[in-house]
């Protein structure tokens, strides 16, 4: 075409054909409008979907977005929940929690640890070889578990969107572009998480809870790599003790004490340690105890400043049955009686809920310990403690019925009781004892014998208790006799780590029937007496 037929066509026909159809301009003018409507319902359309999309995926996540996995000897949880700050929760049920500031984004993170396999735990401690392998095979454990969550958050949040959308529009093409939509929020969320993924985050981890001491306990985790071994060793030791703990609750005796039992507290060598009267109030709270029995030495020096000390036995709201002991003196022993809820034995007994309790005070005062025999006749030190012993026994024999308890401070003084009482409390000595006392000759061989059980130090020795590498722990027991013969049937044994120290352990011992030996020694032969150190 030459430009003149090209000029004549765009001009001359142009003009031709607006005037044979005037109605052309005006169609023509309409068609960018209709244009920009349609474009925008489009959009319109594709955002409902995407909105749909996402409330669908996030119900689908809520529902089912966890799995269960075993690390190790644990049973854990993960699970991934909508969030807008992102991060990683690690819960360890009842000690806490530790919190990461691991990533960023609309996907958060939570482990928890919910139980403990104790087959699984034995066979650790059982084999160290398995030990071994379990200590590698965590970061697998978790590695697998973290797999299986995100497959399973990835199908659950795509059916999730299409099974919303197809709830709400009914049009196949609409549930196949939910679809494709979620899996394009599924992609940026993973892009997101992975690009500001930080793994230094481990090293400032938020602890709460009971996990608020693990920094001193575990350390700064930026060294666990340059001391993996000791770590390891550690880590193989709790296990151990773990499973030696598990042992040892299945196979704890039985004994199950009911509200007709009476239940006795034996303390004994508080030495004015302040901390201790929480523990034994604590105890006494909880256990439900009857009567609480002190074999002496509530004190240290037995002066005048020291009986406001004694003022929280009233506090105590149960029955206080005391001796005197050898750092208790006189004075002591008066501020105690004029305690509403105290009952002091020197020789005589006392009766409470049917349990029948003799007992006589220590016959020294040496609170000094740099001079331990001081008093009138100290190198006669150990016969005294017998003497009174056997005062007290010879009180006894004059009762209609023995007692159902004895008590002295020093064990030294319980000799002469054996055969006359079916059990002696005493303390003294700052560690736990039990044992048999021989029966004097004349008995018949089949007589049970006397059970003798020293207590520690239910003030953890006071300031001596410090004097050593180790704290001395609290010790006290929890003793249950029956309400029809008054006999002892079971004990618990409670220590309380010593100052600085938090440990609490307790230990349940069930009383076998003694058939008695006659004069023969008993398993724990009784020690021949010497003379008593000063404590």
């Amino acid at each position: 075409m030459s430009p003149y037929e090209a000029l004549f066509s765009r001009g001359w026909l142009a003009t031709a054909r607006r005037r044979l159809d005037p109605g052309l301009r005006v169609v023509s003018q309409r068609v960018a409008p209709a244009t920009r409507h349609r474009h925008v319902r489009r959009a319109g359309r594709l955002l409902g979907v995407l909105v749909v999309a996402a409330v669908g995926m996030i119900l689908g996540v809520l529902v089912a977005g966890r799995v269960s996995a075993d690390v190790g000897p644990f049973h854990a949880q993960f699970a991934i929940t909508p969030s807008v700050n992102g991060g990683t929760d690690v819960a360890i049920p009842p000690l806490g929690s530790l919190h990461l500031d691991s990533h960023s984004g609309p996907a958060h993170l939570s482990v928890q640890l919910t139980s403990l396999d104790q087959q699984r735990t034995k066979a650790l401690v059982t084999n160290p070889v398995a030990l071994d392998q379990a200590s590698g095979g965590v970061v697998e454990d978790l590695r697998t578990g973290m797999t299986r969550l995100v497959f399973q958050v990835a199908g659950v949040s795509v059916l999730g969107a299409m099974l919303l959308a197809a709830l709400l529009y009914r049009s196949m093409r609409r549930v196949a572009t939910a679809g494709g939509l979620s899996l394009a929020l599924l992609a940026g969320t993973a892009l997101v998480s992975l690009s500001t993924f930080r793994p230094s985050a481990i090293e400032e981890p938020r602890y709460e809870g009971l996990l608020v001491n693990a920094p001193a306990v575990v350390g700064d985790a930026r060294r666990i790599a340059g001391r993996y071994e000791q770590y390891r060793a550690e880590l193989q030791r709790l296990v151990g003790n773990v499973g030696k703990l598990y042992d040892t609750m299945s196979t704890l005796p039985v004994y199950e004490p009911d509200n007709s039992t009476i239940r006795v507290l034996h303390i004994s060598d508080m030495h004015l340690n302040p901390a201790a009267w929480s523990v034994v109030r604590t105890v006494a709270q909880q256990f439900n105890i009857n009567v609480i029995i002190d074999t002496g030495d509530i004190t240290d020096w037995g002066s005048e400043p020291e009986d406001s000390y004694v003022a929280s036995i009233a506090a105590l709201k149960v029955p206080y049955v005391y001796i005197r002991g050898n750092h208790d003196s006189p004075r002591t022993q008066a501020a105690v009686a004029r305690q509403p809820n105290a009952r002091v034995l020197d020789g005589g007994t006392v009766t409470i809920d049917g349990l029948t309790i003799a007992g006589i005070g220590d016959p020294e005062f040496t609170p000094d310990k740099s001079s331990p025999n001081n008093a009138p006749g100290a190198n006669n030190g150990a016969q005294l403690k017998i003497n009174s012993g056997q005062l007290l026994a010879n009180s006894i024999l004059e009762m209609q019925r023995a007692p159902d308890v004895a008590l002295v401070h020093d064990p030294a003084a319980a000799p002469p009781l054996a055969g006359r009482v079916p059990l002696t409390l005493s303390g003294h000595t700052h560690k736990r004892e039990v044992r048999r006392l021989a029966n004097p000759d004349g008995t018949a061989p089949d007589a049970a014998r006397t059970l003798l059980m020293v207590q520690g130090s239910t003030g953890g020795a006071g300031l001596r208790g410090l004097e050593g590498k180790d704290p001395t722990p609290l010790a006290l027991s929890v003793l249950y006799f029956d309400t029809k013969k008054h006999e002892l049937q079971a004990y618990d044994d409670i220590s309380v780590g010593g100052t600085g120290q938090t440990e609490v352990t307790l230990q349940r011992h069930i009383v076998k029937e003694d058939k008695g030996a006659g004069t023969a020694p008993s398993a724990s032969p009784s020690p021949v007496p010497s003379p008593s150190p000063s404590r």
